[in-house]
């Protein structure tokens, strides 16, 4: 367990952020409340994760006022490398002898499932705002687990019937061989389907370590289908971009949909290469007034990257826990991640990320979700001006129904 240990020792040493004041809440006898944010921090999805993602959570604490309350709080860091047995190594480590209360981000379905065990067997929680797969509510949900920012279906609903809708009824996939990249290509499949579309082929490739995708998408040109619809993410997502730019899937007439793509990897492709991309996020810095102020005060702290919505979705998620705690005080919180979560589900949701909301019983959160088209490079008013809104869809029509979860916290009428 030597990589592991070393993560978790690295990451522990990065307690607690700037304004924080953790050596005030010792002095008073306190253990903090610890967070813990389990991300990629070296791997392909470092630049979704990672970093920003600590800030996010930082900005909660610093918002919430529990400092000046006299209620301790640090932040704790660790990379999971993308392996399940380093996530759940970690958190183990952390719950027994770090004394971390939540852990956050988890940006990989296989290791969020691994971690949703561990968490309700220690009676912690998890507030995942990374990973994908609807699993986390329904068979394997459980009274300690909140699933934040986004899922599957969330992300097949929005990219799909909208895509369908607008005339892209034929679709080819290239798919990240994993948890994931399964689980999405069974639910954008219902939704095109449903909307009278067809899926025409599809290709797994090894994930992680694939870097050249030529193969894939010649046999994606091969299909003729409209839509090329890459079911992966980060530096896989990017590369696929890049290499269908290459091979001239736009001049072919087909439209590149990225169904779990963020506005980090936009601009990182420039918009001369990803204009037209359709793509699904539950939150823009550009969105309205309280995105646009959210974006203001994180910015200083990631001058270099703006945040997507799995790191907004960390301090969303954050912040609501942090008022929870408030509403409880220290010692309680302290006690049981099961009642922490009762709580913050019965509490409304309410933050400029996402604005108003609501928790449910499988422990789904609900918010608004929106699809975007990159612009023109002549359409962009300047840096990070990347996305236009082309359709909103209302939290209660964006999430699966409850009742086809199958999540055995929910009562059966």
């Amino acid at each position: 367990m030597t990589i592991q240990r070393r993560q978790f020792i690295a990451g522990a040493a990065a307690t607690a952020a700037a304004g924080l004041a953790p050596r005030a809440g010792r002095a008073q006898g306190k253990t903090p409340i610890r967070l813990g944010v389990l991300g990629d921090f070296s791997g392909p999805y470092r630049h979704l994760s990672g970093p920003t993602n600590v800030a996010c959570v930082r900005q909660a604490v610093q918002e919430s006022g529990l400092i000046e309350r006299g209620i301790p709080v640090e932040v704790v860091q660790a990379d999971h490398l993308q392996r399940a047995d380093t996530g759940s190594a970690i958190s183990r480590e952390w719950f027994d002898r770090g004394g971390v209360d939540v852990v956050l981000e988890l940006n990989n379905s296989s290791i969020a499932l691994a971690v949703n065990n561990i968490v309700h067997e220690k009676d912690k929680i998890q507030l995942n705002t990374g990973g994908a797969t609807t699993e986390l509510t329904g068979a394997q949900c459980t009274p300690n687990t909140i699933h934040w920012t986004y899922d599957t279906y969330m992300l097949a609903r929005s990219s799909g019937v909208a895509t369908v809708r607008s005339g892209g009824d034929s679709f080819f996939f290239i798919t990240a061989d994993m948890a994931f990249g399964h689980q999405m290509e069974r639910d954008l499949t219902r939704f095109i389907e449903e909307g009278n579309g067809k899926v025409l082929g599809k290709v797994r490739y090894p994930f992680p370590g694939t870097n050249d995708f030529s193969s894939f998408l010649l046999q994606a040109a091969a299909s003729r289908a409209k839509v090329v619809a890459f079911l992966a993410a980060g530096a896989d997502f990017i590369n696929c971009v890049k290499q269908a730019n290459e091979f001239g899937l736009n001049r072919r007439g087909q439209k590149l949909l990225g169904v779990v793509s963020f506005v980090n990897d936009i601009h990182t492709l420039g918009l001369d290469t990803a204009q037209g991309l359709l793509m699904t996020e539950s939150f823009y810095w550009d969105l309205n007034d309280r995105t646009r102020a959210f974006t203001r005060r994180i910015l200083p702290k990631t001058p270099d990257n703006y945040p997507n919505q799995c790191q907004a979705g960390a301090y969303s998620a954050a912040l609501h826990y942090l008022k929870a705690v408030g509403e409880v005080g220290h010692e309680r919180a302290k006690g049981s991640g099961r009642e922490m979560v009762e709580l913050m589900k019965r509490m409304p949701t309410d933050d400029d990320v996402f604005g108003p909301g609501s928790i449910r019983a499988d422990g789904r959160k609900l918010h608004d979700v929106h699809l975007f088209e990159v612009k023109k490079p002549a359409e962009s008013r300047g840096a990070w001006d990347y996305l236009k809104l082309v359709r909103t869809t209302p939290a209660a029509e964006a999430f699966r129904p409850i009742a086809e979860g199958g999540c055995p916290l929910v009562a059966k009428g």
